[in-house]
């Protein structure tokens, strides 16, 4: 036997970790997934507590939507959403509803903009939507319940509208007739405003919408003001909703209020500025 003894080396255990790689990376792509899920979440959470809520714009009687562009050009330009929906003027029930409609379709945080007999369709249609933080009248009606825009509107003199008005009968969809009134384009400067020039007021007259006797003689349902923060802003020199009857709704409705002594009714037009600075202090102070 040699002096040398003969030493084999035992052969070595071979790691076993590589058994367990495929368990590590599926432990790790679920715990990646979780964490981007939960990243994901937050970061929704954050941008909706952060988004700018959507303005809704609602336009009275012997206008259209085209009435806000001044002010959706503001909005629009410091990041506010902004729709400003086709209002019936049928009636208000109906027309209240269809503005509900538009609302429910509205992901997050509503602020409801009215002109005029705007103001009533927003006071009904904000009715059991939480997510209305806050009601602008803009030279509206705010109307208590079982009043009308006809009746708020004789409540204080200075209106033209009663001697301004023409009427013209229409069918309705279930037989008989109904009757819209609109103003004479001869009285509609001075009536309706009065503060921008006569070549734009006749383009108003002529594209105007008419608005039903029965949407201006029905009675409001209960007003969503009391529930919801309002902001007003009152038309100093209005000729179609006189001055002191906004203001008495103004009080009436606990509202922020602030006046722009020399506008005429269609102060969104006149005075885009001050109307975008009413509506961005609500959207402001309700976000």
């Amino acid at each position: 036997m040699s002096a040398y003894a003969s030493t084999q080396t035992a052969p070595l255990s071979r790691p076993r970790t590589w058994i367990l790689l495929p368990v590590m990376l599926a432990v790790l792509a679920i715990l990646v997934t979780a964490l981007s899920s939960t990243t994901a979440a937050a970061s929704t959470a954050a941008s909706r507590h952060t988004a700018k809520p959507t303005v809704v714009l609602v336009h009275g009687a012997f206008a259209d939507a085209s009435s806000w562009n001044k002010v959706v050009a503001r909005l629009q330009g410091a990041g506010y959403p902004v729709i400003a929906p086709a209002n019936p003027l049928r009636d208000l029930a109906g027309d209240s509803a269809y503005l509900s409609s538009i609302v429910s379709a509205i992901d997050g945080p509503v602020i409801l903009v009215g002109h005029s007999y705007g103001g009533a369709v927003i006071s009904n249609a904000a009715t059991g939507h939480p997510y209305v933080k806050a009601l602008v009248f803009i030279a509206a009606f705010a109307p208590e319940e079982a009043e009308s825009a006809l009746d708020l509107t004789g409540k204080f003199p200075g209106s033209q509208l009663p001697t301004s008005l023409i009427t013209r009968q229409y069918p309705l969809p279930g037989g008989g007739t109904g009757t819209d009134a609109y103003i004479d384009p001869a009285a509609f400067h001075a009536a309706f405003a009065a503060d921008l020039p006569a070549r734009d007021t006749a383009l108003m007259a002529a594209t105007q919408r008419p608005a039903s006797l029965a949407a201006l003689g029905s009675p409001s349902g209960p007003p969503a003001w009391k529930s919801i923060p309002s902001w007003y802003l009152v038309a100093g020199a209005d000729q179609a909703i006189p001055p002191a009857a906004q203001r008495f709704m103004a009080k009436r409705a606990g509202a922020h209020t602030s006046e722009v002594r020399e506008a005429s009714h269609v102060v969104m037009i006149s005075r885009p500025d001050a109307t975008t600075a009413l509506i961005t202090a609500a959207a402001r102070t309700t976000s």
